[in-house]
């Protein structure tokens, strides 16, 4: 059966790593991210169709999805991996704006995303959606409480996701990863860094095919149960 999925912040990191593993497994991607000369590239390399998008913006969202349709069909899977991360910085000196900009990102982008993937899964009775949240939503990292926060409200959205959508066949899961060693560590500090480290049991960082294989299983017909579920990656730092 033919699979098509939309992978969000799919131009590098997690979210590259997941559309590679998918296309092993013979689907077809949209390729989605906010920088097109990037995702231009890696549409590219891995065989897959190049979209543009801001997931933070509806109107992006919508305009993006029109254009996934058009050019690669109706998508079964959502692996939504776009996120940033934000300055590092106490409560009282977090900037308002950044503060802000974060949850567009994360949380509400998540949420467009299942806004716009929904109706259409729905009304084929069958979808596998995973969400990319983080162990800091488990956990709350200091000096990174927007970016701990909005993971956390990632969490509950797909739980709430997953018991809505439960009788159609349509999966909803969370994945909260240890930190992995992407571009999104360029936003933090580098005590920051070294924090994350220590607190993983395994005394290294995420690997993103090790994400991607079990996202990949997320997004399978093989996980035909699962759902409203948090999986965790963080190497024994979270013990939940």
């Amino acid at each position: 059966m033919r699979e098509i999925a939309i992978v969000t912040g799919g131009a590098q990191g997690i979210g590259l790593a997941c559309a590679k593993r998918l296309r092993e497994k013979g689907v077809e991607i949209a390729l989605w991210d906010i920088d097109e000369t990037v995702v231009n590239a890696a549409a590219s390399e891995i065989g897959a169709v190049p979209i543009c998008a801001d997931i933070s913006n509806w109107a992006s969202v919508t305009t993006a999805m029109d254009e996934t349709v058009s050019k690669v069909g109706e998508p079964s899977i959502l692996v939504n991996s776009a996120g940033i991360a934000g300055p590092n910085a106490v409560i009282e000196d977090y900037p308002l704006e950044d503060w802000r900009q974060i949850f567009d990102v994360n949380t509400t982008g998540s949420f467009h995303m299942l806004k716009a993937a929904l109706p259409g899964m729905k009304q084929r009775n069958y979808g596998r959606i995973a969400l990319i949240a983080s162990v800091a939503g488990k956990e709350g990292n200091p000096n990174a409480s927007a970016y701990s926060a909005s993971k956390a409200a990632v969490m509950a959205l797909a739980k709430s996701a997953g018991k809505e959508c439960a009788s159609f066949d349509i999966a909803v899961n969370a994945v909260t990863p240890a930190a992995a060693r992407t571009r999104i560590f360029d936003q933090m500090s580098k005590e920051h860094i070294d924090y994350m480290l220590s607190k993983i049991p395994r005394n290294r960082f995420l690997e993103v095919k090790e994400a991607a294989d079990m996202i990949a299983w997320l997004c399978d017909r093989e996980n035909s149960f699962a759902t409203g579920a948090v999986f965790d990656l963080s190497g024994g730092r979270a013990t939940y």
